[in-house]
Order: structure tokens, then sequence, then C-alpha cells
């Protein structure tokens, strides 16, 4: 029992003598002297033994005019704000459109359709095909006319990509073939679902006020078939009246959001949010021109629609490489 005391006590005195500081580690007389032999002795420069006036400095710091400091004022008084930061399609800059530049734009897409007309008239059917669909479903359920008429409208931006696609490459001095105008949709398909999708919800709507409008104005299923004067009536002047004023507000919704959006998903892969808003920046802000071109699609199209349709072969892709065009005048910086 005693040896073992002992013992334990020896090692516990042992771990406190451990454990005690040793008073021989500050020797600040001795410290420059060393210093000065350790930096002559390192092979790589060191921040730390470098002198202040060598050393290099942060942005915005500079020496200050006592020896041995350092000016920090400017690194206080900056602005982060004014730090660079990456832009976004919302910062982008636009061009300031002329009156003229919708006219140029139309000729510039009559240009494409004739250097790629293979292309262009497939599309152009693909339009015709559309218009004579409607126009069977007129004759068997003219109520169900309206909806449809609105859901093919959205279809047009979606068929007008390959469109753009081949005005795209036309630019840049590519070839363009079938294959790739059909396949452009994958260059960013996921913000084309998403920008569908606010699309249909938007022809949805449109749709469902037009049943409204239908079913308000009439009693039962009326005769369209009938002479031009029958539909002169009250009723018939009512529902024209209302539903064009339904349609205006929709169609220039979806004409502000889409003027500029999937061309320019197609050419920077930007997202759909992104790119409606870029959109509606554009006409809000030149709102006469995008007025002006609006009306120029609606008059072109109404004309061509005229003789069963069949003018959409040719003025469907115009329109559509024409828009192109409109987006890239809208955002390129004039030469």
């Amino acid at each position: 029992m005693g040896s073992a005391g002992r013992l334990t006590h020896h090692v516990l005195v042992s771990r406190r003598r451990t454990h005690r500081r040793r008073p021989t580690l500050r020797r600040a007389i001795q410290w420059p002297a060393q210093a000065e032999s350790a930096h002559s002795q390192l092979d790589v420069p060191s921040r730390f033994l470098t002198p202040i006036s060598e050393a290099p400095l942060a942005p915005n710091m500079s020496l200050a005019t006592a020896a041995g400091q350092v000016d920090i004022a400017r690194v206080i008084d900056a602005n982060p704000a004014e730090e660079v930061r990456p832009l976004s399609v919302l910062d982008m800059p636009l061009t300031q459109l002329t009156w003229h530049d919708p006219f140029e734009w139309l000729s510039r897409g009559w240009h494409d359709f004739s250097r790629a007309p293979l292309i262009g008239t497939f599309y152009g059917a693909c339009f015709v095909l559309m218009g004579w669909l409607l126009l069977a479903c007129f004759h068997q359920a003219p109520e169900y006319t309206l909806a449809l008429s609105a859901g093919f409208l959205l279809m047009g931006p979606f068929l007008c990509l390959g469109l753009y696609d081949v005005s795209r490459r036309l630019e840049r001095g590519e070839s363009s073939s079938m294959w790739s105008s059909l396949t452009a949709w994958r260059i960013s398909s996921g913000q084309l679902a998403i920008f569908a999708g606010v699309l249909l919800v938007l022809e949805m709507l449109w749709g469902r006020s037009a049943m409204i409008m239908f079913a308000i104005s009439f009693d039962g299923i009326p005769d369209f078939n009938g002479p031009l004067s029958s539909m002169m009536t009250e009723e018939y002047l009512t529902f024209f009246a209302g539903y064009i004023a339904v349609g205006a507000v929709f169609a220039s919704l979806i004409f502000a959001i889409s003027v500029i959006s999937m061309p320019m998903m197609l050419d920077k892969s930007v997202d759909a949010i992104s790119a409606g808003l870029a959109s509606l920046r554009l006409v809000s802000t030149q709102t006469g021109v995008m007025l002006l071109w609006g009306a120029l699609i609606t008059l072109v199209i109404v004309m061509a629609m005229l003789p069963g349709f069949l003018g959409l072969v040719v003025v469907g892709p115009v329109i559509g490489h024409a828009s192109w065009h409109a987006y890239r005048a809208a955002t390129t910086p004039r030469s």
C-alpha cells in the first residue's frame, strides 16, 4: 500500500510538472536578429517578413503618410453596389426602333423564305392545315370554333421555332436543314415547356371567356351559314363586339409576352420568365412601333386567310422569319 501510494503521487506530480508553462519562450530582444537571419535563409519570400513598403496591398488600399501604416479609408468608403456583377436579360439594353423597322423586318423575312423555300413551305402548309381544321370545326360545332381558334393562335409561335432556327443559321452563314429546324426546340426544351404552360393557361382563359360570351349572347345554336344581312341583328352585333373586345385583351397580352421571348430563348437559352419580362419591357417602352408591328401581322394574316387559307403557305413562314429579325433588331445595337 505504501509503495503504491508513493507511485501514484509520483505520477501526479510528473503530470503537473509536464503541463507547467516554461518561462523561456519570450525573447523579444533577440527577435529582430533572428528574423533577419531567418529571412535571409528562406528560399521563397514570406509576406510576414516582407517590409510593408514592398508588400502587396489589397484593392483600394494604399500606404499611409505615417511610416509602417496602411490607409484603409478607401476600403471603408468603397460601395459594394458599384462592384461589377453579371448582367441579366432584364438589364440588356434595347435598341431604339423606328417606324420603318417593321417593314424592314417583313422584307428580311421574305428574303429568308426565298433562301430556304422548302422548309418555309412545309411550315406554311401546317398553317393552312390548321386553318382547314378550324373551318371544319366551324361547320360541325360552331360553339367550339372560338376556343379552338385561340388554341391555334397559340400554336403559331411554337411552329415558328423552326423558322427562327433557319433565320439564325442563315444569319450566321450556316446551312439549314429540315431536321435541325424540326428539332430546334431541344436547345431549350425545359424553358419552352414552362412558356408553353403559361400560354396554355392564357388559352384556357381565352377559350372559357369565348364560351361565356357565346352563351350569354344566344339562346341556342345560331345559324352562321345564312346571309350576312341576317347577322346584322342586335344579338349578333353584341356577340361580335364582346368577342372582339375580349379577344383583343388576350391577344395583346400574348403578343406582349411572346413578341421576342421565344426567339430569345432559342438564341440565348434564357429562362422563360426573364424572356417574357424582357418582351414586356420592349412593348411597354416602345409601344407605338410594337403596335404597328402587331397591326401589320394581323393585317397580313387576315388577307392571307381570305382565299381559303392558302395565302398562309407564304405569309406564315414570312411572318416567322420576320419575327426573328424583329428580335435581333430590338436586342442588337445599331452600328
